[in-house]
């Protein structure tokens, strides 16, 4: 499964792919393909965001381009560098951009979020039930109240 296809990959390029370039290009789609599912979610394939399409040819564009993971190359008196990557260099990758990007796309967010939690075995209490808990020996509930109610 791939979310683009290796011909608007092929577009992305500014050379001609040979065989065995194809071959690996093939495989980079489906890499990028299923880091982006590990990052953002599973999307169907014909209803896939556009992002998460453009971020798959970019992640699969940009390894073809450093397939062996060069972090310099110098010709003569000329050198280009890659600093920025790292341990991911020869690989298929997403930029901390790109994966904030389809953490956002996949509605998963960050931080610090609250989780309503009730005890093993019984329902949460809702909001009219008087803000009063069950407690485990099977006596009389326990007042616990939240922001929406107060008794006093």
């Amino acid at each position: 499964m791939a979310y683009a296809t290796l011909d608007e990959l092929k577009g992305r390029l500014d050379w001609d792919l040979d065989p065995d370039e194809l071959r690996i290009a093939a495989g980079a789609l489906e890499d990028a393909s299923d880091l982006a599912v590990a990052y953002g979610r599973e999307w169907p394939e014909d209803k896939v965001p556009r992002l998460v399409r453009t971020l798959v040819l970019k992640a699969a564009a940009r390894y073809l381009r450093n397939p062996n993971g060069y972090t310099q190359s110098r010709a003569g008196d000329e050198t280009l560098a890659w600093s920025d990557i790292g341990r991911d260099a020869g690989t298929v990758y997403y930029t901390r951009e790109e994966i904030r990007l389809l953490e956002e796309l996949a509605g998963r967010k960050r931080g610090i979020v609250g989780v309503p939690v009730s005890a093993w075995g019984t329902k949460p209490q809702s909001v009219d039930a008087g803000g009063y808990v069950p407690v485990d020996y099977g006596g009389d509930t326990f007042p616990l109240f939240g922001d929406a109610v107060n008794p006093w």
